[in-house]
């Protein structure tokens, strides 16, 4: 199962992690240099949710973001569903 949120179309995102050594400045020191970087990838805060869809009187299985989720506290789960459904998405 991928990991995109349905709503937002949020996808991990690609990054670095760093390696950091030495003493800070302000603790007298030479500074912090980076020895070493590897690839990491962030990851969407995604969890599985149903929600009752009161037009259908239906539960309605979603992958959301938890930013998606306070969207359809904002918007309302129709306006949500319609705009899924107008993109071509199955709900």
């Amino acid at each position: 199962m991928s990991k995109v949120c349905q709503v937002t179309g949020k996808k991990p995102a690609c990054g670095h992690s760093y390696a950091i050594r030495g003493i800070a400045k302000k603790k007298k020191g030479i500074g912090l240099k980076v020895t070493g970087k590897t690839k990491r990838r962030f990851l969407p805060n995604l969890v599985k949710k149903r929600l009752w869809y009161s037009e259908e009187k239906r539960f309605v299985s979603l992958r959301l973001s938890t930013a998606a989720l306070r969207t359809i506290d904002k918007n309302g789960l129709a306006v949500t569903v319609s705009a899924l459904r107008s993109a071509g998405h199955i709900v």
